[in-house]
């Protein structure tokens, strides 16, 4: 009887600490939801304001389709989102705009290059930014539009 009854408690806590760690995952993953600005992106050795003088990049998250969109800061760009936790994936080729970029088309490709590299993202100040990571070296961060 009372191996019955330790049996039960085991399993009960084993089954409300899975739904736990579920409910936290998808509770991470919904932060994402709607569209960030990016105001800092590391790498190159131009300011940002020179990078982005016209316009800066968007990334707008839609996780009940698994879709990533945004602008470049001047192409629009669309694709396949992939997140479980806070582990992202942008690396999917991505379909894009082809319009002529006189201004801050630097920018435009140092953006394009660098969300392949993000591995996790981190969303902070009360789901006011975000933070895109590679490794343990945060590469990007935007602020929610």
């Amino acid at each position: 009887m009372i191996k019955n009854v330790l049996t039960l408690v085991f399993l009960g806590v084993v089954l409300i600490s899975c739904n736990a760690s579920k409910t936290q995952k998808e509770d991470s993953v919904s932060k994402l939801e709607g569209t960030w600005e990016l105001n800092y992106i590391t790498g190159p050795r131009i300011a940002f304001d020179g990078l982005y003088p016209n316009k800066k990049p968007t990334i707008t998250f839609d996780v009940k389709e698994s879709r990533v969109s945004g602008n470049s800061s001047c192409n629009n760009y669309t694709g396949k989102l992939s997140v479980t936790g806070n582990k992202i994936d942008l690396t999917q080729p991505m379909a894009m705009t082809k319009m002529m970029c006189v201004d801050g088309q630097q920018g435009e490709q140092t953006f394009m290059s660098t969300l392949p590299k993000i591995t996790s993202y981190d969303v902070t100040d009360n789901g006011k930014t975000l933070h895109f990571i590679s490794g343990d070296i945060a590469m990007m961060r935007f602020t929610k539009k």
